[in-house]
């Protein structure tokens, strides 16, 4: 599966432990995500196109209303990377 640059970035933040919130219109479709770490910093690089991506890809889930957070598939379809810290 072909993933950007941006998409793996967002995809280890996920895997290691963090999460996006999202907001809803009055609508009720999400106009706004947030990527948040574990250490609770935001990642400006995850955009709403950027989810919308990984959504329709299936790489997040979220459950009951919850904070979307990674799932299996995009456990296995992420690449490895060493840790930066």
């Amino acid at each position: 599966m072909n993933i950007s640059k941006a998409e793996q970035r967002v995809l280890h933040v996920l895997a290691q432990g963090g999460h996006i919130r999202h907001k809803r219109n009055k609508n009720s479709k999400i106009d706004e995500v947030m990527c948040v770490t574990r250490d609770g910093y935001v990642l400006s690089d995850c955009t709403l196109d950027i989810f919308a991506r990984l959504k329709r890809r299936r790489l997040i889930m979220s459950r009951k209303g919850s904070p979307y957070q990674i799932s299996h598939l995009g456990r296995v379809s992420v690449r490895p990377q060493l840790d930066n810290r």
